[in-house]
């Protein structure tokens, strides 16, 4: 059995630790709560933009024939994904829920893939997984503007418009709740226009025309999407990592108490023995 000395160490250290996860957990409280702000009010933006783009082409008589390049369904002979991961670990099963979703996604295809990498553990994943990487973004930090994105929108809308890929696919954690973020992967592009409800559909008139309005929205509309997923894996990221490090302290207080019970054992084992020998040594001398 463990000595009382060896014990206390290992007690004053656990309690090092928690005071680090608790500071840890408060870090990321407060980041959280930032990040549930900004994508919060992001979000009404790309809903207006895809009901906007929705009402445009349900007005079909106005477009023509002609296919926005961004809307062009075409075949499918390569694909890309733009994969968005933390930087940082420590955020329970966040980053390997996120890779494992991507590894299964990439399983099932049959067709030539690459990627654009958001995040040093999507790297690391990519580098392990023998994915092709077209480019590669770090240290985005926590709270990225849209400018700060527009890079990595514009290598998308590029390769997609010259015919490099033909289907382009986000990979992020959509944030749900403070205890649920979930690993998602949806399409890009080609552009689908979510459908409208027939008496939304008419009434509107756009100037100069309804073609050069969306020349103008789908590429933001691909910049907000991306822009979007980003802080949805931000916000997943503090929500996970204060989840995994309350449980972590949690965890580390449980051993304190452990370890507590366990050196109160020993001391009173000790105790025990040494007045055994000093009521041996008494009857040893009476005797």
């Amino acid at each position: 059995m463990a000595n009382i000395r060896t014990i206390r160490n290992r007690i004053r250290s656990v309690q090092n630790t928690a005071k680090v996860t608790r500071a840890m957990e408060m870090i990321a409280a407060s980041k959280m709560r930032r990040s549930q702000q900004r994508l919060t009010d992001s979000r009404p933006y790309a809903d207006t933009i895809s009901q906007i783009i929705g009402h445009i082409t349900a007005q079909s008589g106005d477009l023509g024939d002609d296919v926005h390049p961004l809307m062009e369904q075409r075949e499918v002979r390569k694909i890309r994904v733009v994969h968005i991961t933390p930087d940082r670990g420590l955020c329970g099963g966040l980053n390997g829920n996120l890779n494992r979703n991507l590894g299964r996604f990439v399983a099932g295809l049959e067709l030539p893939l690459d990627s654009v990498i958001v995040g040093r553990k999507g790297r690391d994943f990519a580098s392990r997984s023998g994915i092709e990487v077209r480019s590669l973004v770090m240290d985005i930090g926590d709270t990225p503007t849209l400018s700060d994105t527009q890079d990595i929108s514009e290598v998308v809308i590029e390769d997609y418009r010259s015919g490099t890929v033909d289907e382009v696919y986000v990979s992020y954690s959509k944030f749900m709740s403070t205890v649920l973020q979930v690993p998602t992967i949806k399409k890009l592009l080609p552009v689908e226009p979510i459908e409208v409800e027939d008496g939304n559909n008419s009434g509107y008139i756009y100037e100069p025309n309804a073609n050069q309005v969306l020349d103008s929205l789908l590429p933001k509309f691909v910049e907000v999407q991306i822009y979007q997923a980003i802080l949805e894996n931000i916000g997943s990221e503090h929500s996970a990592r204060m989840v995994a490090m309350s449980s972590a302290t949690d965890s580390a207080n449980e051993m304190i108490q452990d370890l507590t019970l366990l050196m109160n054992k020993v001391r009173q084992a000790s105790i025990t023995t040494e007045l055994l020998d000093i009521v041996g040594g008494v009857a040893a001398l009476e005797g």
